[in-house]
């Protein structure tokens, strides 16, 4: 099976920043994932995206397995396609990062109190 990280254009977590930020909101579930933000998923011939301020603003989370951290860019947290800008954080035994964006619009989010700078890299 070819790999899903290949067909979306976002941006890749920073991977410095990574096991700092899984520290500062410990992963809820078995699998650790915060990998990238998608921007759009499905076009391979998409133009990669530019650079972007962004900072994680909340939190989502079913209780059975899916946890994903909502991300603002260039402060909007909505994507252009009407789902929110998230990163998959961890996810339980049988789930995957795709589920993230059904439990987002399904059951909301929370806010943090302070939004988290993150660095985010174009996907190339």
């Amino acid at each position: 099976m070819a790999d899903p990280t290949y067909f979306y254009t976002g941006w890749l977590l920073d991977p410095g920043q990574r096991d700092a930020l899984l520290a500062r909101f410990p992963p809820r579930y078995a699998r650790a994932v915060a990998h990238h933000v998608t921007l759009k998923f499905g076009d391979r011939m998409a133009e990669a995206p530019g650079e972007v301020a962004a900072e994680i603003v909340g939190e989502a989370d079913d209780g059975a397995g899916v946890q994903a951290m909502v991300v603002r860019i260039d402060g909007a947290a909505a994507r252009p396609d009407g789902g929110t800008f998230h990163i998959t954080w961890s996810l339980g035994p049988g789930r995957e990062a795709k589920e993230s964006n059904d439990v987002v619009a399904a059951n909301g989010w929370v806010a943090f109190e302070t939004p988290v700078p993150v660095r985010l890299l174009p996907k190339p």
